[in-house]
């Protein structure tokens, strides 16, 4: 049995600006948990207790 491996960037970018195109391509999207920027304090509160499953993204247009 082959080992594979997968790795994410911190930054959640890429080094390699063929990476988006191949993920168009290919219908790869990733799982994340859209939030308000007054939920801030809860993320992190959930992030101390590993209660995440996804990725957090901030929504932007919550900070207006």
């Amino acid at each position: 049995m082959a080992r594979r491996s997968l790795s994410d960037q911190v930054s959640g970018h890429s080094r390699n600006p063929g990476d988006a195109g191949f993920l168009r391509q290919t219908g790869i999207t990733a799982d994340i948990e859209l939030i308000p920027i007054q939920k801030i304090d809860e993320a992190y509160e959930r992030l101390l207790r590993s209660d995440v499953k996804y990725r957090f993204v901030i929504d932007m247009a919550s900070l207006t």
